[in-house]
């Protein structure tokens, strides 16, 4: 089913002429984060159910990429904690208590998920795990899910209050400038994780918003991810079409 990283546009909305420069996707490192962790955790689960005894090599591809989401989630929720939500408590101190309770659940989130790693290690070696293992993948990302539209539908359109339309807070470069300076995931294997999906359009607008070394990077990110995934759940195919 496809996803949308932005909203289709109104019937009525004025069609944008060829001078007029395409918008910035606000706080599209946040979004992107969201609609990845969604795509993911939705297809780990059954990628752990069809593993067959003697597929080690893809019991340990498995782990590898849990790992990483992982890791993504956790830089995802430094970035909220450390640099936008501290922002966003001075300048909008009516959001304080979301604001609260947001980092306590990042913090329960993350231990839920260092629960669930164990059980990923022990189904990508034993495949009479994998069920359960996986039924417990699919409860934490129900969880997740509850966590995410909160930020979605309560906070983020409140943020838009409160930063520029121009600032990079939340946004893209920031995201990838955060993983180069955290002993975290690469920002090459970020980005290629967080565009998948994307509409080519919209992934040349956040190109646009990155530096120079990124875009001329990306053709070879992009290819190299894919070499990766590939095995685990087919071919990326056509990069169709990301959400809000």
């Amino acid at each position: 089913m496809p996803i949308h990283l932005l909203p289709p546009p109104s019937a009525t909305a004025p069609e944008r002429t060829e001078d007029e420069e395409p918008q910035a996707v606000r706080f599209a490192g946040l979004r992107l984060v969201h609609a990845a962790l969604r795509r993911d955790l939705a297809r780990l689960p059954n990628a752990l159910r069809l593993l067959q005894p003697g597929e080690d090599a893809k019991g340990e591809a498995l782990l590898r990429h849990w790992d990483f989401v992982t890791a993504m989630l956790t830089c995802h929720h430094e970035q909220q904690d450390t640099r936008i939500w501290p922002i966003v408590r001075r300048f909008a101190p009516e959001l304080r208590l979301l604001l609260n309770w947001l980092e306590s659940d990042h913090h329960n989130l993350d231990h839920s998920f260092t629960r669930v790693t164990t059980l990923v290690r022990i189904a990508s070696r034993d495949t009479g795990s994998v069920w359960p293992v996986a039924y417990a993948i699919e409860d934490l990302a129900a969880r997740l899910e509850t966590h995410l539209r909160i930020e979605e539908r309560q906070l983020l359109p409140r943020m838009a209050g409160v930063f520029a339309d121009n600032s990079r807070v939340g946004g893209l470069p920031e995201l990838l400038d955060l993983l180069r300076s955290a002993d975290g995931p690469g920002s090459a294997d970020a980005l290629a994780w967080l565009l998948e999906g994307v509409e080519p359009s919209v992934v040349d607008r956040l190109l646009a918003e990155c530096d120079d070394d990124v875009a001329r990077s990306w053709p070879h990110w992009r290819a190299t991810y894919e070499r990766c995934t590939s095995p685990l759940w087919g071919p990326v195919g056509d990069w169709g079409i990301l959400p809000d």
